[in-house]
């Protein structure tokens, strides 16, 4: 899309008898910025350009409508939109909060009901505000020791010390747990595993069927199960391992009805693009005309690598939790 004002600068330097050039350059200045204002984005014509999250999620593909008033206001109230084709995308990390939880009496590894395979997140007890690294029970021994396959930080493993004590986050098969356990072993025979020492105090966030953590992402989003591109843009306050919270500009559709879904997760790990299915299980629709319809979502066609990302991007804000819900999100 031409720039008026950028038209109109030109065509003046270009009349005088001798052009000079620090004009254009500050002109450049001026308009390469990547950042956008509401008056930047049109109404009713395709985007000339995708429009982005400054850290390069995007929001709106090039050649996207934006149909109303209503959805560019729900873009800047809840983004920070930039100009995708002028962006240096890059990634920034994400802020936690501190929450309190709940705790109970005395528990036991018992009663947890963990399995073998089950996902648990792992950090070192002196970095309460780092990040959980997920890695799996692998076995017990008799004296209520865990047998885990070593965490990893940024594809390595995570350093542990002997007698290091570390803090240990489960999401067991009906309530989230959370308890310190000490390195005892570091193993590389016969493959790398690390031995836990039993369970210290283990504290019970509430029985609930999931757990939802706060967050704030970028879902595109289309109307139906099938179709090639999205329509609108919504944001996600919400995150289950298998659902959100899923707020938007108009109401999407009626309890029941599916949705196309994309959106990134970022974890300490890696970066996963999720695009999925998606059935609206509750709609609260806004009080007033013009005030955002807010959706909550099950994912029913996540796949293995999906699965994980989704647990991962929990266990990662497990400092940050908003509520724990008995039915779906």
């Amino acid at each position: 899309m031409e720039n008026p004002a950028e038209a109109q600068a030109e065509a003046q330097t270009e009349t005088r008898a001798e052009p000079n050039a620090e004009p254009k350059a500050e002109l450049k200045a001026e308009t390469s910025s990547p950042h956008l204002t509401p008056e930047a984005v049109p109404i009713g014509t395709p985007l000339d350009w995708p429009i982005t999250d400054p850290d390069g999620t995007l929001l709106f593909a090039s050649g996207t409508i934006l149909a109303t008033t209503d959805e560019r206001k729900f873009l800047f109230d809840n983004f920070h939109p930039h100009r995708g084709d002028l962006l240096d995308a890059a990634t920034q990390p994400e802020l936690q909060t501190d929450h309190p939880t709940d705790t109970t009496g005395k528990l036991t590894l018992k009663d947890m009901h963990l399995t073998i395979g089950a996902l648990i997140g792992v950090r070192s007890q002196l970095g309460s505000g780092a990040p959980m690294h997920p890695c799996r029970i692998i076995g017990f021994a008799p004296n209520h020791a865990l047998f885990v396959t070593p965490p990893l930080q940024e594809g390595r493993l995570l350093p542990l010390g002997l007698g290091e004590n570390v803090e240990i986050v489960a999401i067991a098969s009906h309530a989230v747990f959370r308890f310190v356990c000490t390195v005892e072993a570091v193993c590389r025979a016969p493959f790398d595993y690390v031995v836990l020492s039993k369970p210290g105090v283990i504290r019970r966030l509430r029985e609930r069927k999931s757990i939802r953590v706060h967050a704030h992402l970028a879902v595109r989003f289309g109307i139906g199960e099938t179709g090639d591109a999205y329509e609108g843009l919504g944001l996600a306050k919400s995150i289950s391992a298998d659902g959100m919270s899923l707020t938007a500009s108009w109401t999407l559709g009626a309890v029941g009805e599916r949705l196309r879904v994309a959106f990134r997760l970022k974890s300490a790990e890696q970066q996963t693009e999720i695009e999925t299915t998606a059935v609206i299980r509750n709609v609260q629709k806004g009080s007033a005309p013009g005030e955002p319809s807010t959706h909550g979502l099950e994912l029913d066609q996540l796949d293995v690598a999906q699965q994980m990302a989704m647990k991962v991007f929990v266990f990662d804000r497990q400092d940050d939790v908003q509520y724990w819900s008995n039915g779906s999100n």
